[in-house]
């Protein structure tokens, strides 16, 4: 039996079914991956900055395909309405609303510092005079106030970035909705403070089923190769096993 299966014919038939197995596995494997990153959520179009003005109003909740998209402002801050928005990645945010010249106002997010006794966190660390500032929009937050009530913040400091917190902390501002996550401002702060992340919009991915199919079809493709070489194997055992039962026994003395 030993002798047959290792045959060179026979070795020819492992090491073809070893090879297609081998390669049904990974080319299965291939389309399982193509088909779980199809499902992952993608870059989404990012189109080139329009003015703030032109995706958010007051008093008027923004659209969802207004966020995460670069929008540009140019206006004054107020240093002296300046808040820090706490645990923010381990520090501070820098929250300034931006007047736009046109009677409303921007919350616009300058910065992130490790704490309040941060220079960049001074209001006189706010820039002066006309700045234009570049960034992303992002919703208003929801007030958290079981956290806010949990914990006494300092005065100046607040937990959520809500429109509904800023016009009564604000009083006498017109805001609009959202705010807006500065990446770039001209002139440049006399204080360099570190910009925080804000990544492009993405959106879902949209499972390519038929990858999984092409998946599953390898896979079966791999089990096939398998049946096909017992089956090989089988008739060769078969057809020398009855080769030498025909053959006469020798004679006898």
């Amino acid at each position: 039996m030993l002798r047959i299966l290792f045959s060179p014919r026979v070795l020819v038939l492992h090491l073809l079914a070893i090879g297609a197995l081998v390669a049904c596995a990974l080319l299965g494997r291939w389309q399982l991956g193509v088909f779980e990153d199809s499902g992952k959520p993608h870059a989404a179009r990012d189109p080139a900055p329009v003015a703030v003005a032109a995706l958010t109003q007051p008093g008027r909740h923004m659209t969802s395909d207004a966020v995460g998209r670069k929008v540009t402002a140019s206006g004054v801050f107020d240093p002296s309405r300046q808040l820090l928005v706490a645990e923010r990645d381990g520090g501070l945010w820098l929250l300034a609303p931006l007047d736009l010249g046109d009677g409303t106002s921007i919350p616009v997010v300058r910065g992130w510092v490790s704490g309040a006794a941060d220079p960049a966190a001074a209001p006189g660390a706010v820039p002066g005079g006309t700045v234009t500032v570049t960034g992303r929009l992002q919703p208003s937050e929801a007030t958290d106030s079981v956290r806010r009530g949990a914990r006494q913040l300092p005065q100046g400091q607040v937990m959520t970035v809500s429109s509904a917190e800023l016009v009564n902390l604000w009083r006498g501002v017109k805001l609009r909705d959202g705010f807006v996550i500065a990446t770039a401002q001209t002139p440049a702060s006399a204080v360099a403070v570190k910009p925080v992340s804000a990544p492009a919009p993405t959106e879902p991915g949209g499972l390519t089923w038929r990858n999984l199919a092409y998946a599953a079809q390898w896979w079966i493709f791999g089990l096939f190769a398998v049946f096909m070489w017992w089956h090989f194997v089988r008739d060769i055992v078969r057809g020398r096993t009855a080769e030498r039962e025909s053959e006469p026994e020798p004679a006898t003395a």
